[in-house]
């Protein structure tokens, strides 16, 4: 499980998922959808509209991946 142990953070606005929705699909992949930005965070899935989360991610130096991107690693999953 690519996600497996991992904590994510989802913020902004995202075009083809809802927030429990795409909360459900990490925690179904063995991560954890975590709702604030710490050094433990493995990478943010940034919508429209991220504000302070993203902010801090890239202080932070953490990846921070598009709507597009998660997708794709979900993708890799199901192969």
């Amino acid at each position: 499980q690519i996600f497996a142990g991992k904590s994510i953070v989802v913020t902004g606005t995202l075009k083809r998922y809802g927030r429990q929705e795409i909360e459900a699909l990490i925690e179904e992949r063995g991560g954890k959808a975590a709702s604030s930005v710490s050094k433990k965070t493995a990478f943010v899935v940034a919508g429209e509209k991220a504000g302070s989360k993203l902010t801090k991610a890239q202080e932070l130096g953490i990846q921070v991946l598009t709507e597009e991107e998660f997708e794709e690693l979900l993708r890799q999953t199901e192969s």
